[in-house]
């Protein structure tokens, strides 16, 4: 009775270490690319906007379609800091370059999709920031396979995430 015990454990044991782990590590593997896809993808767009100063309907379209072609949910934040036109509105110094004197209100994802929805181009001008978020809002295989494996309860956690944000160099309405 004690071999045939050993002998089904041992049994178990072989086809967890055969196939799980594979497994887990292709899952894994799988991760490391979609990360690699949306941390690239995020760059290029930010660089982009950077470049251009405006976000197109269509390269906003085609930056959300690169990142949902890995096979995942994901939530992307774009948040734009806009210059202020009144630089010196608290003080009696004119010169809005000098440190100190630079003031920015920001806009989000809602009043830029409404913008993006109405006119197909969202302009920015030199000296505004963008940022832009991205973060997985699916569990992935890989996170599935190890909270199974391992008993890890990750319910509000995100396996793949990118973040990459950088001051507009030209103006876009021109």
């Amino acid at each position: 009775m004690n071999d045939s015990v050993m002998t089904v454990v041992a049994i178990f044991l072989a086809a967890v270490l055969m196939f799980m782990f594979p497994l887990m590590s292709t899952a894994d593997r799988s991760d490391d690319i979609s990360q690699q896809v949306v941390q690239t993808a995020t760059t290029q767009f930010v660089d982009n906007v950077r470049s251009t100063g405006k976000i197109t309907q269509d390269k906003y379209e085609s930056f959300t379609d690169t990142i949902a072609s890995t096979g995942n949910a994901y939530d992307v934040d774009v948040e734009v800091q806009i210059l202020d036109e009144n630089a010196n509105k608290k003080t009696t110094q004119v010169q809005s370059s000098k440190v100190g004197e630079n003031y920015y209100y920001s806009e989000y994802n809602t009043q830029i999709e409404k913008k993006l929805a109405e006119t197909g181009t969202y302009t920015l001008k030199q000296g505004d920031i963008i940022s832009v978020s991205v973060k997985n809002s699916n569990q992935t295989i890989s996170q599935v396979l190890k909270n199974f494996m391992y008993r890890v309860s990750g319910g509000n956690t995100y396996n793949i995430a990118a973040a990459d944000s950088g001051i507009v160099n030209v103006n876009g309405a021109y």
